[in-house]
């Protein structure tokens, strides 16, 4: 399988922002992967390995599970890679509550894809998010490094060290309180290949990309990302948009007018859960 590079040049300007040129701090011992809201909670469906157990990767629902039916799941990466701690100090935000408050305000289910480095940025927020019956975090990775090479500028993860990588961003979700944790991952940058696949089988995850790329990484006009999404969207779809306002400042107004046309033109919104069930409540 060659590189994934579905963002293309939309998600590239970002994405490289994102990197450093320090290598991944080494992790800690592995934990198990995933954390429930609690012991009755729903288990989150999940796709069978592909062959030779290889990570499966989801994008949309499928045809004949329910595709023609309206429905569509938005997606917001909280980016923030493991050498950025720096930048946050001098004042970059690489948050978003005003978003998550517009997403709570219009009762819109989504999934956060979290980066573990991010979750211990603002634990309060990540906590918040995942305590929330509305949202479901996702993992993204803890460092955001690319787990391919030529990756938007970004830094590698060793084969080796890419399922513990995933595996610590699940940690830095529990030490910060997360719950409504999904076993999902997306690849920094939707980057993979077929030797990503191989390495991430003890993750035990799903891999989550995307058909429709919003276009919000560093836009400056909000009209533009609204249009471009409302122009991808079909029954079914999945949409990779950002929750980091240094690196997507008119997200939230471009949700502010996605949202009601979306709505307008029949669709409903989902979690990637309900989406990959393909029987949303």
């Amino acid at each position: 399988m060659t590189t994934l590079t579905v963002a293309g040049v939309l998600l590239g300007g970002a994405l490289a922002g994102c990197g450093g040129a320090s290598p991944a701090p080494p992790p800690p011992p592995s934990a198990p992967a995933t954390a429930s809201a609690s012991p009755a909670a729903k288990k989150p469906p999940t796709m069978a390995p592909g062959p030779a157990g290889r990570t499966p990767v989801f994008s949309r629902r499928p045809a004949g599970e329910g595709a023609a039916e309206k429905v569509v799941a938005l997606t917001f990466d909280a980016d923030m890679t493991a050498d950025q701690g720096p930048r946050a100090k001098a004042g970059e935000r690489f948050d978003n509550p005003e978003l998550i408050a517009l997403l709570r305000r219009l009762k819109v289910p989504s999934t956060v894809f979290m980066t573990g480095r991010w979750a211990e940025e603002y634990p309060a927020q990540a906590k918040g998010i995942g305590a929330d019956d509305l949202l479901e975090v996702a993992n993204h990775s803890y460092s955001h490094y690319a787990f391919t090479a030529d990756c938007y500028g970004l830094p590698v993860v060793g084969k080796d060290a890419m399922a513990r990588d995933v595996e610590r961003a699940f940690s830095a979700f529990r030490q910060a309180g997360v719950r409504n944790v999904v076993p999902y991952f997306r690849f920094p940058g939707g980057c993979y290949d077929d030797a990503a696949l191989r390495a991430l089988t003890p993750a035990n995850v799903t891999a989550v990309q995307w058909d429709v790329v919003s276009g919000d990484a560093f836009a400056t006009d909000a009209g533009a990302v609204a249009e471009q999404v409302l122009d991808g969207v079909r029954p079914g779809s999945l949409v990779v948009m950002h929750c980091t306002r240094s690196a997507a400042p008119v997200t939230g107004e471009a949700i502010g007018r996605i949202v009601p046309e979306l709505r307008k033109r029949g669709y409903r919104f989902v979690k990637v859960s309900e989406l990959m069930e393909g029987r949303p409540e």
